[in-house]
C-alpha cells in the first residue's frame, strides 16, 4: 500500500510527478543546449559563406516566421492544454478527434503561406528589403524560398503541441535536436560543398523542415492513437474561445516582439539588418532556457488547475520562476558585460563584435526579463483565461508602441535595442501586477522581490564584480571571457542557495545522479 500523509497526500505519486518533471526538464534542456551549440557553430560559416546580406535575409525569415505565427490561431497552444488535461483524466478520447480537425486547418494554412509568399516576393524584394549586392531576381527568389521553408515547418509546431500536453518532451526533444543537427548542421555542408548561396541553403531548410513535420505527426498520433478519426467540426466550436484569447494575444506579442525588426528591415540595409539579428541572435539563446521550463510547467499547472491543488500549483509556480532566474540572469548578465568579447571569439569579425558591444546589453537584459514572464504566462494559460494576457497586452501596445518607433527612427539599430529593453522592463511590472490581482492572489510582490528581484540583483552585482576584476588590466579575450563564465556560474550558484526550495531540489537531483554512478 503506497504511504499517505496525515493530509490525504500520496507520496509516491508525488515522488513519480516530480520525477516525470525532472526528466521532461533534462531531455528539454538537452535539446535546447545541443540547438544552441549548433546555432552558435553554425553561424560563423553562415556569415562566411553568405556575408552580412546573406545573413541579412535568413534574420528575415526568422521575423516573417514570428509575423505569421499569427496565423496559428491559438491551435497549438489550445492542443497542448487540452491533451494535457486529458491526459491528466487518463482518457485520451477526445484528443484525436481535436488533432485531425486542427491539423486539417494547419496543412491548408501552410499552402496560403506558401502561395502568400509567391505571390508578394517582387513587391517583398523591391519595396522593403535593401540589397547593394544581390540581384534583384535572386532577392525575390529567395523571399519565395522563405515561404516554402515556414510552410514546410508549420503543421509541426501543432503536433508538438499534442506531444507536450501528452508530457512527452523527451520524444519532441529528439526530434528538436534532429532538427537543429541536420537543419543547420546539413545546411553548412550544403554551403560548402553544394552551393554557397542563399537559395541552397533555403531548399535544404524546406526538405529539413518538412522532415521534421512528419517525423511530428507520425509520433503524435501514434502517442495519442488515431482509429476512425474524423473531422469534428464541434471541438473548434468548444475550444473557440481559448483560441480567440489566444490568437489577440499572439497578434499582440507579434507587434510587441516584432516591431523593431519590422522597421529595422525597412529603415537599414540587409547587411546592418544582418548584424542586428546576429545580435539578437546570441541575445535570443536565453530563451533556449526559458522554453524548456515553460514546456514542462504548463502541462503541470493545467493538471493542478484541474484537480484544484492551489498549494501545490503556487509551490510549482515559485520553483519554475526561481529556476529560470537563477539560469536566465547569470547568462544575461555574461552577454551584457562581456559582449564585444563573446562576438569577437565567437565570429572573428572585429566589425561585428564592434557593433554588436552597444546592442547586446540591452537586448540580452531585456530577454532575460521577458523570459521569466513565460511562467506567469503558463499559469494564465493554465487557468484558461487568455484575458489577463489580452489586457496586458493592450495596455502594452497603447504605451510601448509609439515610443518602439520613435527609438527606432531616431536612433536605429541602438534604438531597436533600447526599446527591447524598455518593453520588457514594462511587462515584467505590470504583467506580474495584473496577473496576481487575479491568479493566486497576494504573491505578487514576493513574486517580484524574491523570485525574479533575487537572482537578478545577485546576478548584476556579480557581473559588476567581474567587469571590474578584468577592465583595464591587459587580459586576453579568452581570460576576460573565462572571468565572466566564471562570475556567470558563482552568480547562479548563489541564486540556488538563496531559495531553499530550490536548493533543496537541485541537492535531491544532484544525490540521484550520484546513486547511479558506478
Amino acid at each position: 500500500m503506497r504511504a499517505r500523509d496525515a493530509g490525504g497526500v500520496d507520496h509516491h505519486a508525488h515522488r513519480q510527478t516530480s520525477m516525470g518533471i525532472g526528466r521532461n526538464l533534462v531531455a528539454g534542456f538537452a535539446s535546447s543546449i545541443w540547438t544552441a551549440l549548433i546555432g552558435f557553430a553554425v553561424i560563423p560559416f553562415y556569415v562566411k559563406y553568405l556575408g552580412h546580406e546573406g545573413y541579412g535575409l535568413i534574420g528575415f525569415l526568422v521575423t516573417a516566421q514570428a509575423v505569421l505565427q499569427v496565423l496559428d490561431l491559438g491551435l497549438a497552444t489550445n492542443v497542448n492544454r487540452e491533451v494535457a488535461r486529458e491526459a491528466q483524466s487518463g482518457d485520451l478520447s477526445g484528443a484525436p478527434a481535436l488533432l485531425h480537425t486542427a491539423a486539417t486547418i494547419y496543412w491548408a494554412m501552410a499552402g496560403v503561406i506558401a502561395l502568400a509568399m509567391l505571390a508578394l516576393s517582387h513587391f517583398i524584394a523591391a519595396r522593403w528589403l535593401s540589397s547593394e549586392t544581390l540581384a534583384f531576381d535572386d532577392l525575390a527568389y529567395a523571399v519565395m524560398l522563405i515561404g516554402l521553408v515556414i510552410a514546410a515547418r508549420w503543421p509541426g509546431q501543432l503536433y508538438q503541441g499534442a506531444l507536450m500536453g501528452a508530457q512527452r518532451i523527451v520524444v519532441s526533444s529528439a526530434l528538436n535536436i534532429a532538427l537543429a543537427t541536420l537543419g543547420s548542421g546539413g545546411a553548412v555542408l550544403v554551403l560548402a560543398f553544394v552551393s554557397p548561396s542563399v537559395s541552397a541553403l533555403l531548399l535544404w531548410q524546406a526538405g529539413v523542415g518538412l522532415a521534421y513535420t512528419l517525423a511530428a505527426r507520425a509520433a503524435s498520433w501514434r502517442i495519442i492513437g488515431r482509429e476512425r478519426v474524423l473531422h469534428d467540426g464541434s471541438q473548434l466550436r468548444r475550444i473557440w474561445r481559448f483560441s480567440a484569447g489566444v490568437t489577440a494575444i499572439t497578434i499582440a506579442g507579434m507587434v510587441l516582439g516584432q516591431l523593431d525588426k519590422v522597421v529595422l528591415s525597412k529603415m537599414l540595409s540587409l547587411a546592418e539588418y544582418g548584424q542586428y539579428m546576429i545580435a539578437f541572435a546570441l541575445a535570443g539563446t536565453l530563451y533556449l532556457f526559458s522554453g524548456p521550463v515553460f514546456n514542462a510547467v504548463y502541462p503541470r499547472f493545467s493538471s493542478l488547475v484541474r484537480s484544484g491543488e492551489t498549494e501545490r500549483l503556487e509551490q510549482a509556480y515559485r520553483l519554475g520562476t526561481r529556476l529560470l532566474g537563477a539560469i536566465l540572469f547569470p547568462l544575461a548578465m555574461l552577454l551584457a558585460v562581456f559582449p564585444e568579447e563573446l562576438v569577437q571569439a565567437w565570429t572573428g569579425d572585429p566589425g561585428l563584435a564592434r557593433s554588436a558591444r552597444l546592442l547586446l546589453p540591452f537586448l540580452a537584459i531585456g530577454t532575460a526579463l521577458h523570459g521569466v514572464m513565460h511562467v506567469p504566462f503558463a499559469l494564465q494559460l493554465a487557468y484558461g483565461t487568455t484575458r489577463l494576457q489580452v489586457a496586458i497586452s493592450a495596455v502594452l501596445l497603447l504605451v510601448a508602441t509609439p515610443s518602439t518607433v520613435f527609438l527606432v527612427l531616431h536612433y536605429g539599430a541602438l534604438g531597436g535595442a533600447l526599446a527591447w529593453l524598455w518593453l520588457h522592463s514594462l511587462y515584467m511590472v505590470l504583467g506580474a501586477w495584473m496577473t496576481h490581482r487575479h491568479l493566486l492572489k497576494g504573491l505578487g510582490a514576493k513574486w517580484i522581490a524574491f523570485d525574479v528581484g533575487v537572482p537578478f540583483a545577485v546576478s548584476a552585482l556579480v557581473g559588476v564584480l567581474a567587469h571590474t576584476l578584468s577592465a583595464g588590466t591587459g587580459f586576453s579575450v579568452s581570460v576576460r571571457l573565462a572571468c565572466g563564465a566564471a562570475g556567470a556560474l558563482v552568480a547562479s550558484a548563489l541564486a540556488i542557495a538563496a531559495s531553499p526550495a530550490l536548493r533543496t531540489a537541485a541537492l535531491q537531483r544532484f544525490r540521484g545522479v550520484a546513486y547511479r554512478l558506478p
